[in-house]
């Protein structure tokens, strides 16, 4: 039973399919580890036992009787502590929602439950949703698989853990800069990014909603695939076949190379020569639209921020975090018609962003610049915790910010990832080809 704590979801799918695992037993084995881990209050904000159990117990029922609703019925999940759940508090790791309860679940929480997914609970996350790093003295900072004493990467911080640790299959969270991705890479993980308006966000707490994004955290490109599909209500994209060999990516070296640190600068290189040693035809190149794109995201993701949040923020900025608050005061700077000239400005960059890598299967960078920095340095330098929030952002917010989905996979190197970034929704062609790259860097 321990190794059921470390498959994959699909992995554990088929094993209830053929009666090996039994979904109660199954959903049992994580709660116990989940009650048993010595950080489990740094993960998990609150753990649903009586739901999960009757979720298992129905899905355990449907095994026997061969009546599934899908591959990964009765397997355990996580859910970001911003996806409403009914019944449950929810509070976007903020005290300024303390004791928030919805009435109902999101839309993508209510698609997993309808295919069968076990939630075991809600996990702990950066304050309302607006940091890269994870640390979160609101509530709990998780902590990175890799070194305890770091930050486990945000804002999806808890999801990470939480599948990292072993306490979860896989954990559902969100990315409007980077919040799947980062805590994914420096957690050896699979992170998806989903193209803006592809998975609805009826239901979950918002923090700007042009750029907020659903995503998986989880151990496989498969798993990811097949809750792309479970969260959206449709069928998984096919990965069979996938190969490398005669794939064209291109490397961007301009933002995405630059100010990088030694482990994750060599972690990619040595990806990209598995690459081109697996088949793929692989070149370098700049494209000046993401270095233009790059300033704009100051205006456009804090003013839509602090648009949203200006009135609960004012009312009570005590209870917040400091250099969350700021970060959301940031939006006062900028006018209504800053923002308008941004996106403008932004809309002919991503279509000339498009145009230059058009060429290409996927675009290659490195998931983050920078390893998973120390909580305690974090916790007593100002400037620190502003130069590592900013760069730990910087690669994966080009995909943000050029409207694009991403995966990042891990590599040989302990947290350190490699992404991969498509066109807008293309996320089944992502996959597929997330799926022959992660054969390649095995």
């Amino acid at each position: 039973m321990q190794s059921w704590l470390t498959m994959t979801a699909a992995d554990l799918g088929r094993g209830i399919g053929r009666g090996e695992i039994d979904p109660l037993t199954l959903c049992q084995t994580y709660l116990d580890a989940i009650d048993a881990h010595p950080l489990r209050d740094r993960i998990y904000a609150r753990v649903t036992h009586a739901r999960a159990l009757a979720e298992a117990k129905a899905a355990s029922e449907r095994a026997k009787s061969g009546h599934r609703l899908s591959l990964l019925d009765g397997v355990p999940v996580s859910w970001k502590d911003l996806f409403d759940s009914a019944g449950t508090i929810t509070e976007a790791g903020s005290k300024l929602l303390a004791g928030r309860v919805p009435d109902r679940d999101a839309v993508v929480l209510s698609n997993a439950t309808a295919a069968g997914l076990v939630c075991l609970g809600k996990t702990h996350m950066s304050e309302l949703a607006f940091s890269g790093l994870g640390h979160n003295p609101s509530t709990a900072t998780s902590p990175c698989v890799n070194d305890e004493s770091a930050v486990s990467g945000g804002s999806s911080s808890g999801a990470a853990a939480s599948v990292a640790f072993g306490l979860a299959a896989a954990g559902i969270g969100t990315d409007t800069g980077g919040s799947v991705r980062i805590p994914s890479a420096w957690n050896d993980l699979v992170g998806l990014k989903t193209t803006s308006g592809r998975l609805t966000l009826e239901g979950v707490v918002p923090l700007a909603m042009k750029f907020d994004t659903i995503g998986p955290l989880c151990r496989s490109v498969e798993d990811a695939a097949l809750l792309l599909g479970i969260l959206e209500g449709n069928p998984a994209p096919d990965l069979r076949n996938a190969e490398v060999e005669g794939l064209r990516f291109a490397v961007l070296k301009n933002v995405a190379l630059e100010d990088i640190r030694d482990e994750p600068l060599n972690a990619f290189n040595a990806a990209i020569a598995k690459l081109r040693e697996a088949g793929a035809i692989i070149d370098e190149i700049d494209v000046d639209e993401v270095s233009e794109a790059m300033p704009l995201a100051t205006c456009l993701f804090t003013t839509e921020a602090y648009g949203l949040w200006r009135d609960v923020i004012e009312a009570n900025p005590d209870a917040m975090y400091e250099e969350i608050l700021m970060r959301f005061r940031l939006g006062q700077n900028h006018s209504g018609a800053d923002y308008v000239a941004s996106w403008a400005k932004l809309d002919a960059l991503r279509a000339r962003y498009d145009a230059a890598v058009a060429g290409y299967d996927a675009v290659l960078v490195p998931s983050a610049p920078i390893l998973p920095p120390n909580l305690d340095r974090l916790e007593q330098d100002h400037e620190f915790y502003l130069t590592e929030n900013l760069l730990a952002l910087r690669n994966t917010r080009i995909g943000n910010l050029m409207g694009l989905c991403a995966l990042t996979l891990p590599t040989d190197t302990p947290s350190c990832g490699l992404m991969m970034m498509c066109p807008p929704d293309m996320e089944e062609l992502l996959l597929r080809l997330g799926a022959a790259v992660e054969d390649a860097l095995r």
